[in-house]
């Protein structure tokens, strides 16, 4: 059994590098989205279960924000404390091995967990997913952490192997999710997804506008490769054989840094590259000397790995039915949708075999390696019931995992025992299975609808437009990296303009907020090329346009989109109309002065953090505690 404890370590520094990318973007975003006079206040949301007995809160709404009034905060400077003691925490573990241990990692999932249960909307489903795959993947942290510094409080090696096998068993559910949700969709079937992919994505990237102009038979030949990486290679992390799971862990890898430089989706690439990590070994990082597998084994592995590629791009040419035309190559599905459908069951019950036949063999290898090279009769015996422990938890989250996996097809769905439902929505109350599929598809046909909010002194005009920071507004602005900033208004700003306003109450909140005037929620947007920089507007109207990129052959001109206004979005409010307010106000939505006392000095200390932080533009923060980071990474590495 080659070690894993390098790898391990990688790992759970990576994991920390994702929760402060991630803390300290909800940070930036506190007092514009959570805060008194934020879009969704959390302070409102919490008094729903106020007068609540303190286990019902605790159940209903389980967030350390309860303690609060204990500390002399109220809910908004409470909010700040968590995001910035878990960027503390986050920092210190990437910046120090010895800090990646269990109670770190506890820490950081619980405080990441209390600020998710006041997300509200800016959580949900349609941000990708990325919140509840990073609870859950933290939560597997606490089973591969070791419990104290140092080696000899490190996790046993045979433990090691278990714990991180769910890691893998994660990242094949989620990509192996997503890709089916994708192949499910139409312009994925017809192979034409990305030739509208990269208009209509939530934020697209400074490349999107190249990405979108590749000629169509390179786009389709991206779309199989994705429907490839993302439904069939990640059964291969189940392959038995190291040289199979790094070459898939490459091809994954070379997946995700196209995404990242194609597209704007925060941390989620990180995360997942992160979780990546479970397919190697130590041999990788440390050469082949101090690991003696075996010379023919290496070359039987290469060989297999050799051979199941082949046998891969084999099924893939007769599946997409590929041919040469010209200096271009063909493409179109053989299948028909019915046997699509058999597939996809077909396959959900191959993932279960497979995945139980793995994890049993790797809790029977563990097993043997407890009692084998455990010195002493006691501490065999403690070795073995402490693998028995892990190995019964990891068999529970594995069976657990089997029920939204289970939900990508009705035959399957319906084998689920009531039983294991109860266990897995108690499990999922926690984020600790969650469920991948994605409720609605970006990927359409004809541009991408785009809400535009303008502002105006008269009813009668003129009105002038707000412009966001990273969303499409402005035609002739290109959008910039974001990642691994997750701007959680523009991100959802993208699925509003898929739905009715009505259906939308965070929207006409941020309206009632921009007539106000209020700094927090100006902050998120573009203040520098804000049209009301004095003064808010009288009226605020929201238009719906329906945005394309420019064609190739406008490449050297400024603009980089062109727009259509497809029609009125919401009609013209002010901050004293009496629809507005009566429909903020029947949702508890209406900024109301906060209550509790705050402690002067955690006042003055939040307040100097606040405005420092303001100063900086979020990416350019973000980059800046991260290359902080890493220079006293470096630094202490030399002075070792």
């Amino acid at each position: 059994m080659i070690p894993i404890r390098y790898t391990r370590n990688l790992f759970l520094r990576g994991m920390c590098v994702v929760y402060l990318f991630s803390f300290l973007s909800f940070y930036i975003q506190i007092p514009g989205l959570y805060g008194d006079n934020g879009i969704l206040p959390a302070r409102s949301l919490l008094e729903n279960n106020k007068y609540k007995s303190w286990s019902a809160k605790v159940h209903y709404q389980p967030t350390l924000l309860w303690l609060a009034p204990y500390l002399g905060l109220d809910t908004q400077y409470a909010l700040d404390v968590l995001a910035l003691l878990g960027s503390f925490l986050a920092f210190s573990g990437f910046v120090s091995q010895k800090f990646c241990t269990l109670p770190l990692f506890a820490g950081l999932w619980s405080l990441y967990f209390s600020l998710y249960q006041v997300g509200q909307v800016f959580v949900a489903a349609e941000s990708f997913f990325r919140d509840n795959l990073l609870l859950e993947a933290g939560f597997l942290c606490l089973l591969i952490a070791p419990l104290l510094p140092g080696r000899r409080n490190n996790t046993p090696a045979y433990v090691n192997h278990v714990s991180f096998w769910l890691v893998r068993w994660l990242l094949f559910r989620f990509l192996f999710t997503t890709g089916v949700a994708k192949v499910y969709n139409g312009n994925w079937w017809d192979l034409n997804a990305f030739a509208y992919h990269f208009e209509s994505m939530e934020l697209p990237s400074p490349l999107s506008w190249y990405a979108h102009h590749l000629p169509i038979w390179v786009l389709r030949m991206i779309t199989i490769w994705h429907i490839v990486t993302l439904t069939v290679l990640p059964f291969l992390f189940f392959v038995p054989i190291r040289s199979v799971r790094i070459s898939s862990y490459s091809v994954q890898l070379l997946l995700q840094i196209f995404t990242v430089l194609t597209g704007n989706y925060n941390f989620l690439n990180l995360l997942i590259v992160t979780l990546l990590l479970s397919l190697l070994d130590d041999k990788l990082f440390f050469g082949k000397s101090q690991f003696n597998t075996g010379k023919w084994t290496a070359i039987f592995g290469q060989i297999v790995n050799l051979l199941v590629h082949a046998a891969l791009i084999y099924a893939v040419v007769v599946v997409f039915n590929l041919r040469f035309s010209g200096s271009q190559v063909d493409a179109k599905i053989d299948i028909s949708k019915d046997q699509l459908s058999q597939v996809v069951k077909q396959s959900l019950f191959v993932a279960a075999y497979v995945g139980l036949a793995s994890l049993t063999l790797k809790i029977a290898r563990s097993v043997s390696y407890a009692v084998m090279d455990t010195p002493g009769v006691f501490s065999k015996f403690i070795a073995l019931i402490r693998t028995i422990f892990y190995a019964a938890l990891a068999m529970l989250i594995f069976i657990s995992s089997s029920v939204p996996l289970s939900s990508l097809h009705t035959a399957t769905n319906s084998t689920i025992s009531p039983a294991l439902r109860t266990v897995h929505n108690r499990l999922g109350k926690l984020q600790i299975v969650n469920n991948y599929v994605a409720p609605t598809a970006s990927s359409t046909k004809g541009g991408r609808l785009e809400i535009i909010l303008e502002g105006a002194d008269n009813i009668d005009g003129p009105w002038l437009e707000y412009y966001f920071l990273y969303k499409p507004g402005n035609v002739n602005h290109s959008l910039p990296f974001a990642g691994p900033y997750s701007p959680r208004l523009d991100w959802q700003m993208h699925w509003a303009a898929q739905s009715n306003y009505k259906d939308q109450p965070w929207l006409l909140s941020l309206v009632h907020r921009m007539l106000q005037g209020r700094p927090e929620v100006r902050s998120l947007l573009d203040r520098a090329h804000s049209p009301f920089q004095g003064k808010p507007p009288k009226y605020i109207r929201g238009n719906l346009y329906n945005y394309k990129y420019t064609p190739w052959s406008e490449r050297w001109q400024s603009a980089w989109w062109k727009r259509e206004k497809v029609g009125e979005y919401f009609p013209a409010f002010s901050k004293d109309s009496a629809a507005l307010v009566d429909y903020l106000k029947a949702r508890n939505l209406l900024p109301t002065p906060a209550k509790d006392a705050v402690n002067p000095i955690w006042k003055q200390v939040l307040d100097s953090v606040r405005y420092v932080t303001s100063h900086l533009e979020a990416t350019l923060l973000l980059w800046s505690v991260f290359t902080a980071s890493c220079a006293i990474i470096t630094t202490t590495a030399k002075s070792r």
